[in-house]
């Protein structure tokens, strides 16, 4: 006679869901499912966080969505450099790509 045993295992990882989804930023495909004005509109529904828009002209990426926070911090055109030179290789034209940016300001203040 057979004897079966089944087994059923049920894994999760849970972790809080936060407003906004989009903590810094997004990276939005050339053809992206969605556009940077349908996400800055849904950006301002969801946050009081300003973001800024900044439009790229590339075969691959788009546009840029950023905290304007982050702008305090770096400039625009090392931004884009960062964008373009990073994260576009591992990008398609079709994806929005998350970003969680960590900048480190070093001050140096010399006394005479």
């Amino acid at each position: 006679m057979l004897s079966r045993k089944h087994q059923s295992v049920i894994r999760a990882q849970l972790t809080e869901f936060s407003l906004p989804p989009i903590t810094d930023g997004l990276v939005l495909g050339r053809l992206s499912p969605i556009g940077h004005v349908a996400v800055g509109t849904a950006l301002s529904l969801l946050t009081t966080t300003a973001f800024e828009h900044l439009p790229i002209e590339d075969d691959v990426i788009g546009d840029v969505l950023i905290r304007s926070a982050i702008l305090r911090k770096t400039s625009k055109e090392q931004l884009i450099n960062f964008v373009l030179q990073e994260i576009k290789p591992v990008m398609g034209a079709e994806e929005i790509i998350r970003l969680d940016i960590k900048i480190e300001i070093l001050l140096e203040v010399k006394q005479s």
